[in-house]
């Protein structure tokens, strides 16, 4: 039986679900939209990957937020996204029983791919598994540029302070890493740092930092290894 995405919402927020039918794969993938709010809902590409992979997929939508414990008022005056995945996504994945003692996932692209590992680095225990596709890690540098960032940080070093790389802590990581960029991103320095930082570490990771750079290889990759990781992760846990 086929699968697809359908509409809800958690506290008033809308939420994007992809439930691939039965049987389903372990585990459950949170997707992080980009900085233009696109859900994977609308790319036939993504989709055919979780119907093949047979894996249930949620994608919270929170308009240029960041991912981060900041309120930006495009999304909500009170709640921060960081704040909304893991107060009220996280629980109702749980009431949904989508997760049982199976490892949570984080993937995303651009402000999500960003997202997925800062939230990783910040909450190890939590999101096991993370992966970034052209992760826009480096973003204090949108500071400035009449952004959201404007109004949710008070300069631009509060932005660089709660970037991905400065949230890794040495003694304590997710399990399994996943991220790529391309040599033509410009989000690539922060990328290539990210890989200095953890080689530096003795974190483990799996890093493509590409010349040649084919987007939807990337995705299927991604995936591939988010739900390979999943699957291993949760037979630890048996």
């Amino acid at each position: 039986m086929l699968g697809g995405w359908s509409r809800t919402s958690i506290v008033g927020k809308p939420l994007d679900v992809f439930d691939p039918g039965s049987p389903t794969s372990s585990g459950v993938v949170i997707w992080l939209h980009d900085e233009q709010g696109e859900s994977p809902a609308t790319d036939p590409f993504v989709t055919a990957e979780l119907q093949q992979r047979r894996i249930r997929c949620v994608a919270p939508l929170t308009q240029s937020s960041w991912w981060v414990d900041r309120i930006n008022p495009e999304f909500d005056p009170t709640l921060t996204a960081e704040r909304h995945l893991l107060d009220n996504l996280v629980p109702w994945l749980r009431v949904q029983n989508w997760l049982g003692s199976r490892p949570l996932a984080l993937a995303g692209v651009g402000m999500g791919g960003q997202g997925a590992l800062r939230l990783g680095f910040r909450y190890p225990n939590l999101f096991r598994v993370v992966a970034s596709l052209d992760g826009a890690l480096d973003f204090h540098e949108r500071y400035g540029q009449a952004t959201p960032l404007d109004r949710m940080y008070p300069h631009r070093e509060a932005v660089r302070q709660d970037t991905a790389i400065l949230q890794i802590d040495s003694l304590n990581w997710p399990a399994h890493i996943w991220f790529a960029c391309s040599l033509t991103s410009p989000w690539y320095r922060g990328n290539d740092r990210l890989l200095e930082k953890l080689r530096a570490y003795g974190i483990p990771h799996t890093a493509h930092l590409d010349a040649v750079f084919e987007t939807n290889a990337y995705l299927a990759s991604m995936l591939e290894f988010v739900i390979g990781s999943v699957n291993r992760e949760s037979r630890r846990l048996l």
